[in-house]
């Protein structure tokens, strides 16, 4: 690990004037914010990440670090950890898929640490990215290449891909959140604003080394879920290689509303397959109004990895992918039955 210096925050204000000191705001830049420490550390021995500044913002977490739960929705304070939401009894009955994308994510001890702001910005775990000895990386050294259109690329995205880059983004919560249209709440140099999360990641575009739409200094401080009638009925599903301490290869998450045997009103995203947690909308609207049933399920699934692009290694994903959806979709189905018999 290079030298560097270290600064705590003693407020959100101190943080953000700490963090335009050297341009903080992208992956790469000089100046990182340390909460958890779970990604920014690791990257760091691994001499991927070389900040010249690091400013602990960990001490916030009494005035970020409050679960809510009201009429409008669910408020997480960005230091929250991932465990106390995760376990949280409010969260566990009424927005069950947030609950399950964080107690499949990582390990426990891990999730005991981390924030769910943290968790958001994470890195991908593509071993080309995380492995210096590699020099075609354009999200590590930008206009060296991408070393893993042509190398093992078991793991790597199908969706939302260009040649400058097909790294995975690896998180479950947020592709949870992105199923539930959250919100997320930034304050930086110019003051708060508020963004969808599905604003917040940018395709590679040639540019894969700009990940966020975050501006200089800025700092997640909240991520709010609207209430809705699919919340109670939703679930994550997550294939992986291991049963546990493992990203996923595919997941989806799915929220349900049933009127009868009809669709009312649907949420499915994908986790594992993009750069970034992957909403399928499209497949959502073949669903409205119709019975969820094998066949329908399928139908959305082909159309949610529409454009899926593979390079070899990866070629089971798409299949793959379909087959988690139609799983996912099937298992909401009797969990709306179920809560309609009760």
């Amino acid at each position: 690990m290079r030298p560097f210096s270290y600064d705590t925050a003693g407020n959100l204000e101190q943080a953000v004037r700490l963090g335009a000191l050297t341009g903080q705001g992208q992956a790469d830049a000089n100046t990182q914010f340390l909460a958890g420490g779970t990604t920014l550390v690791d990257l760091m021995r691994l001499d991927v990440l070389r900040p010249h500044r690091v400013v602990n913002i960990g001490g916030l977490h009494p005035s970020m670090g409050k679960i809510q739960v009201s009429a409008d929705g669910l408020t997480l304070g960005a230091l929250c950890k991932m465990s106390a939401v995760a376990d949280h009894p409010e969260v566990v009955k009424l927005y069950p898929l947030v609950a399950q994308s964080l107690q499949m994510a990582a390990s426990a001890q891990i999730r005991n640490m981390a924030t769910v702001g943290g968790n958001l910005l994470q890195r991908t775990r593509c071993p080309y990215f995380r492995d210096t000895r590699w020099s075609s990386c354009n999200k590590r050294a930008p206009g060296s290449g991408c070393a893993a259109i042509t190398a093992f690329n078991r793991n790597h995205a199908v969706l939302g891909v260009d040649q400058s880059c097909i790294a995975q983004y690896p998180g479950d919560f947020a592709t949870a959140l992105i199923a539930l249209d959250a919100q997320l709440q930034l304050h930086g140099p110019q003051g708060p604003r508020r963004i969808a999360l599905a604003e917040l990641h940018r395709p590679p575009n040639g540019t894969p080394h700009i990940e966020t739409t975050l501006h200089s200094a800025e700092i997640i401080t909240e991520i709010f879920v609207p209430a809705g009638e699919w919340n109670r009925c939703s679930l994550y599903v997550k294939v992986r290689d291991r049963a546990s301490y493992e990203f996923a290869i595919a997941s989806a998450a799915v929220a349900l509303s049933m009127q009868g045997d009809r669709v009312r009103a649907v949420r499915l995203a994908l986790g594992g397959m993009a750069y970034r947690p992957w909403r399928a909308a499209e497949a959502e609207q073949l669903l409205i109004g119709k019975s969820l049933n094998e066949a329908t399920a399928q139908a959305a699934a082909a159309e949610a990895l529409k454009g899926a692009q593979t390079h070899g290694h990866n070629d089971y994903k798409p299949e793959l992918a379909r087959r988690t959806i139609v799983r996912a979709l099937i298992e909401a189905n009797a969990l709306s039955q179920d809560r309609g018999a009760a």
